[in-house]
């Protein structure tokens, strides 16, 4: 990118991917509690591998959420901060702040939730009734 940035627009985006990123971690508490139904329910070698793996992905991507919430938050404080001063963010800022970096770690999580939250709906569909 050349020239400059609106801050307020780099803003607005981290809102949105920090509110996106809750809504995810309250679906993982969901997907917690139907691991603990099905435990509660089932007992055989197949389902409890299955609750294994899910909830250490489950931790992985909690992990992944809350860095990447706690850097957008940070980021996002700053870009309000330049806002209601009426600055432009320049490239070389825009750049060591490694906001295109920030974007492809996000989309990254987003793809990678997203697959995990279709397995396990494979899972939880085919072993909870």
């Amino acid at each position: 990118m050349d020239g400059t940035h609106s801050p307020m627009s780099l803003h607005l985006k981290y809102r949105l991917g920090i509110a996106e990123m809750n809504r995810d971690i309250d679906i993982l508490r969901i997907f917690d509690d139907y691991l603990t139904e099905l435990r509660s329910q089932k007992n055989n070698t197949e389902i409890s591998a299955g609750i294994d793996h899910f909830e250490k992905e489950f931790v992985r991507l909690r992990k992944e959420i809350d860095d990447l919430r706690h850097q957008m938050h940070l980021h996002k404080m700053n870009l309000a901060a330049l806002s209601r001063e009426g600055k432009m963010l320049d490239d070389e800022t825009y750049k060591s702040e490694d906001h295109d970096g920030l974007a492809k770690r996000y989309f990254e999580l987003r793809k990678r939730f997203d697959k995990v939250r279709e397995e396990f709906a494979t899972f939880e569909s085919k072993w909870l009734k």
